[in-house]
């Protein structure tokens, strides 16, 4: 089980993009592709056979998952998470500040 999964709200803690706010797209080893979040520019050949153009596109490339916190609405900044076991057993996460479920 994750601390960081994917469609939670994270803050970019430090680099370029430090303070935005986006939505995770993919938790890969270590890392997280965030939604307008880390964009650059790539310049990429044409393949007729897949039917993409060539030409500069922009795309998010993964941002190390130690350089975003999930958001706190609660508190209105990032939070660390922490794991937590419920009455019932099902084991849910928390934020450290409030101790509030970050899954409802």
């Amino acid at each position: 089980m994750n601390k960081i999964r994917k469609g939670d709200d994270v803050v970019v803690i430090s680099g370029k993009d430090k303070g935005r706010r986006g939505t995770i797209i993919k938790v890969l080893d270590g890392k997280v592709l965030v939604q307008n979040i880390n964009m650059v520019k790539k310049h990429q050949k044409p393949n007729p056979q897949q039917g993409v153009g060539g030409g500069i596109i922009e795309k998010e490339m993964p941002i190390d998952v130690s350089n975003v916190m999930v958001f706190n609405p609660a508190t209105d900044k990032g939070d660390r998470v922490s794991f937590k076991t419920l009455e019932d057993g099902r084991k849910v996460r928390v934020f450290r500040s409030n101790g509030e479920v970050v899954d409802a």
